[in-house]
Parts: structure tokens; sequence; C-alpha cells
């Protein structure tokens, strides 16, 4: 670990993602750096994390820089309450960047969950009618009604994903106002939904995208009906989400660490035996030195080919 540290920590950039992966029963916490994505602390745990195993890592990990005299100029979590505190007793006011795409995830999720609600009251609303072709007028208004209904159901739900899509061509457009037509309020979440997108373009600033927020906020207070469902805009994670506007090189997901849980998830599709405290260390140390830029990689792949060689 020494001699890798001083290797991945030769061209650190000050900027970190840290993100807990569930793994069964265990729990693999790392710490990983989010420009240049080298994996630079971790530790696997036997239960759910803690705010004292949060603390424990990155007191190991601040006293990593501080031998080195390195400083620490930003962080990315997700949304977990779990960092905050932690954060600020070990590394004061540095910059705490809340990802990007958790935030817009659960947002986005909100905006479905409402679509999803609105095509079960329609379904609810349709007439119900006898087996057999309808043979009297009311029957046959009835069929139709219900014919109606059903064409709305289908299209909101094989255009759902336009609530949500960022880019929009013309013709979706089209499509999506079609389709919202006697539904006001569902066009309104779309249009709430450009806002947040807007939020986070990096033209702006922090406090020019927190103004923004703000009016927003009190646009969906207006909206009663709308209000309920996108809970989510008031969270105090959204305006943390908007840290990185001020600082060009914070970036704004955690991605760096997430590509790594990402990994480790696939492995353990087909590599089964690997279940147990120790194969899981291994295999995150693994992991490093395949990432490893000063030649661990190739050495890594060679001694594994021997090992299965004999």
């Amino acid at each position: 670990m020494g001699e890798y540290l001083d290797v991945v920590l030769r061209d650190f950039s000050g900027y970190v993602a840290a993100d807990e992966l569930y793994d069964g029963p265990f729990c693999v916490l790392s710490i990983v750096d989010n420009r240049t994505f080298h994996r630079l602390i971790y530790e696997v745990l036997d239960q759910d994390p803690t705010h004292e195993d949060i603390l424990r890592l990155f007191r190991r990990f601040r006293a990593l820089l501080e031998v080195r005299r390195l400083h620490l100029k930003g962080i990315t979590t997700d949304g977990s309450q779990l960092y905050p505190e932690p954060i600020a007793q070990i590394f004061g006011d540095v910059s705490h960047q809340i990802c990007e795409f958790h935030v817009i995830a659960e947002l986005t999720k909100a905006i479905l969950k409402a679509v999803a609600r609105v095509r079960r009251e329609l379904k609810a609303t349709m007439p119900k009618l006898r087996r057999g072709r309808p043979s009297s007028a009311a029957q046959k208004r009835a069929a139709r009604k219900k014919q109606r209904i059903q064409k709305k159901i289908t299209n909101l739900f094989e255009g759902r994903y336009l609530f949500v899509k960022h880019h929009m061509t013309p013709g979706e457009k089209k499509r999506l106002t079609r389709i919202t037509g006697g539904f006001p309020h569902l066009r309104t979440l779309r249009e709430i939904m450009n806002e947040v997108y807007r939020l986070f373009d990096r033209r702006c600033r922090t406090d020019t995208a927190l103004a923004k927020l703000a009016r927003l906020r009190c646009r969906v207070r207006r909206f009663k009906k709308v209000g309920t469902t996108l809970k989510k805009i008031f969270s105090p994670n959204l305006d943390k989400a908007l840290t990185f506007l001020d600082d060009s090189l914070l970036p704004s997901t955690s991605n760096a660490v997430e590509r790594g849980n990402r990994r480790h998830n696939k492995m353990q599709k087909s590599v089964y035996r690997v279940r147990s405290h120790k194969r899981i260390e291994e295999r995150v140390a693994l992991d490093m030195l395949r990432d490893d830029p000063s030649g661990g990689r190739n050495r890594t792949t060679a001694t594994l080919h021997r090992a299965r060689a004999g």
C-alpha cells in the first residue's frame, strides 16, 4: 500500500469521492480520486456502516495526506446522512458536493411515480363491460369510452420517458403535448423538470443557481397537487448538489467511486466464491493493482497467469 499510495498520490488532484458498497452482510467503504479515478483507501466491514466507521476511515485518509503534505479541496458523496457530520468533523469547511446524478435520479423517480398514479386513476374510471359484443347504444358508448381511456393509458406508459428526458427533439415535444391533453399538472411537472436541469448549467454560479432554486420552490408551493409529488425538491441535498458550480475542477458526480463499485458487482455475478471478509479485501486490493499507473497492472496480470498455469 505504501508504494502504491506514493505513486497514485503523486498526481493527487485534491478532489475525492466517497461511497459505500453493500455486498450481502458486508460493506466496502472506498475513497477514490475524483479526477484520476485511482482508489486511495478502502475498508471492508462486517455490518452496515455507522458514523464511527466513516470517522475512522476519514481519519486514516487525513493521516495519509498529512504525511505527504497534501490538502483536500473537495469531496463528493451521495445523499446519505452518513457523511456530512464526519466530513465537517475531520476536514472542517472543505467543499462537500452531493452527487448530481443521485439528486436528479430521486426527482425523476418521483415524477415517474406521479405519471403512474395518473394511469391508475384513469384505469379506475374505465367502465365495466359485460362479456361479448356490445348490443345496446349505452353499451357501445361505454365500449368507445373504454377504448379512449385505454389509449390514453397506453400513450402515457409508452411516453413516460418524455417527462424526465433531458433534451427532447421537436417531434418529442409535440408528442408530449398530445399525450398530456387534459392533464395540465403533468405538463407542469415537465416544465419543473426542465428548470431542475437548468440549475446544473456550468455557466451559472452557485449563488445564481440557488436563487433560481428559491424561485422554483415558490412555484412548486403554489401547485398543491404538484407539491406533494416533488417533496424532494425541498431537500437540502439539492442545495449541496450545486456546490460544484463555483469550482471548475470539482466534479458534479461521484462516478469515480461508482465505476469501481460497478466493477465489483459485475465480478460478484460470476465469481461466487468471493463472499468472505478476507476474499472481498483481496479482490478490492487486486482491483487497485489493476489501475496501478506504475505498471502494477501488467505485473498483476503476469502473476495471475503464472498462478493459473501452476
